[in-house]
């Protein structure tokens, strides 16, 4: 706190003493400040949540994640297999990036998991996969039986996805034995599950619509194309993933209404603008990847499109957003008729959408140009003005004067998260749509891995490539799809390599 105040003063100071220093300037380095600053407890708010040596994790397993120490008002001192597995997918960029401390805490996951899979469960058990399903636990790793939303399908792509990550990363350093023991068969579990149960409908992330959601079936696709190389990589196979990752793909595109997504295909009489929607572009971004269209690529015409879109439905229901127009950074929450818990802005939200930017500027400077058409034409023309159809270098004025523009678009979402931050740094899951104090779960371990992945891109530090380049093609015509999958009990052995 001292720390920072100090810093906040330095920085006063410094304009003061430089009267022609721009505002933009001075705001560009206070969000630098808050960055270098916040990071570092992000890190440690996520490893808190941890077990068992986590302080906000008291009772919970090696390798664990809580999801917020909050146990009552509301009570989220559960592990929850989406939350576990998209915070270890950070964690894990985070070590393959260079901080090796954390390798042996992702060990612990995966132990973890392959015991979680076993635990039947109201949604079933690990013989014919439907346990797989089932979406949170306790932290000692029993089943929860009370009334609950379920199942939820994401769960099993979502950690495939991870496991997959670090067993790429081992394999690249010889280690492919140690993969084959102890990762694959969890993985094996997984995509044996998404291939067989992806078009039965479900509980959303949010854990309220019965459907069929974009982020579910976005992920279930980047699973089962990840999840075949993967295979292939070990001498494997997997002929679900190739049989019905392009069929996953072929219904993906029912989402799209020619404007947005319509996050969940379900009868909810809501508008279908959801976060939901910018969460899947973000957490399927690759960063080899054309500006595809098919999958919502982040800087794809329809993922920009439908980013306005969302962005847009809070700007005139949360008093924090008054008076801030279109193409100025604003709190997002999770979709506009939302009543939880007061129906407020969410961290992880609003750091999405800053993500989503700074992966399609990645993508943008890879491709070496930038495309306009007329489906994200007023995306663009919200932040310069005189944006206009067409297909613009790298090396062009256009090209600079519209990244530019994006950045600063993007940075104004972190500034947001900066303004409803308290002193301390810790980040809940809402803050108020009223005056922004946080509220709902404290110490949310999804909002602290949501701004380091955020952070992440901004510096751009990106994932591997998931092989989205060759899994683009949509088929003539879709079918239902669905294969019979085999399950067997994983068997955790040593991790020595």
């Amino acid at each position: 706190m001292l720390f920072k105040t100090a810093l906040v003063q330095g920085l006063v100071g410094s304009a003061l003493a430089s009267p022609r220093i721009s505002h933009s300037i001075t705001k560009r380095a206070d969000l630098e400040s808050f960055i270098s600053s916040e990071s570092p407890i992000a890190l440690q708010g996520t490893l808190n949540n941890i077990g068992s040596n986590g302080t906000g994790a008291p009772g919970a397993n090696a390798g664990i994640v809580v999801a917020s120490p909050s146990q009552t008002n509301p009570d989220y001192f559960y592990t929850w297999t989406r939350d576990s597995a998209l915070t270890f997918t950070a964690l894990i960029e985070a070590f393959i990036a260079g901080d090796s401390s954390l390798e042996t805490l992702i060990q612990s996951y995966i132990t973890a998991q392959a015991h979680l899979q076993t635990v039947s469960n109201p949604s079933g058990s690990l013989s014919d996969g439907t346990g797989l399903a089932e979406p949170k636990f306790y932290v000692n790793i029993t089943a929860f039986t009370g009334a609950w939303g379920r199942p939820q399908r994401d769960g099993p792509a979502l950690r495939a996805i991870a496991l997959i990550a670090y067993g790429n990363h081992l394999i690249s350093k010889g280690s492919k034995s140690v993969v084959l023991s102890n990762i694959w068969p969890i993985v094996q579990n997984d995509l044996s599950y998404v291939a067989e149960y992806w078009n039965q409908t479900g509980y959303d992330l949010w854990e309220e619509v019965q459907g069929s959601s974009f982020f579910t079936i976005a992920s279930q696709h980047k699973s089962l194309v990840a999840g075949n190389a993967f295979a292939t990589s070990l001498g494997e196979t997997c002929d679900g993933c190739v049989s019905q990752a392009p069929q996953i793909l072929c219904f993906l595109q029912d989402f799209w209404n020619g404007s947005s997504v319509i996050s969940n295909l379900a009868n909810n009489g809501r508008s279908g603008l959801d976060a939901n929607s910018i969460l899947g572009s973000i957490h399927t971004f690759d960063p080899d990847a054309a500006c595809d269209d098919t999958t919502f690529q982040p800087c794809s015409s329809r993922a920009l499109s439908n980013h306005k879109a969302v962005v847009d439905s809070f700007r005139s229901i949360y008093t924090i957003n008054s008076g801030l127009a279109a193409g100025t950074a604003a709190a997002v929450g999770r979709y506009p008729e939302d009543s939880y818990q007061g129906g407020n802005p969410w961290y992880l939200n609003t750091l999405a959408a800053a993500e989503q930017l700074y992966d399609a500027l990645y993508q943008w400077d890879n491709i070496g140009s930038l495309a306009i058409t007329s489906t994200s034409l007023p995306f663009f023309t919200d932040l310069v003005s005189t944006a206009a159809v067409g297909n613009y270098s790298s090396s062009s004025a256009t090209y600079e004067s519209i990244t530019s523009a994006v950045k600063t678009y993007a940075d104004g979402f972190v500034s947001v998260v900066q303004k409803y931050t308290p002193s301390n740094g810790s980040l809940a899951e809402q803050f108020s749509r009223d005056d922004g104090t946080p509220l709902s779960a404290r110490d949310l371990t999804w909002s602290y891995a949501s701004f380091l992945t955020a952070v992440a891109r901004r510096n751009g530090t990106v994932p591997e490539s998931w092989g989205e380049s060759k899994a683009n093609a949509v088929p003539s015509a879709c079918s239902s799809g669905g294969v019979t999958g085999t399950y067997a009990t994983p068997t955790a052995t040593a991790w020595n390599k």
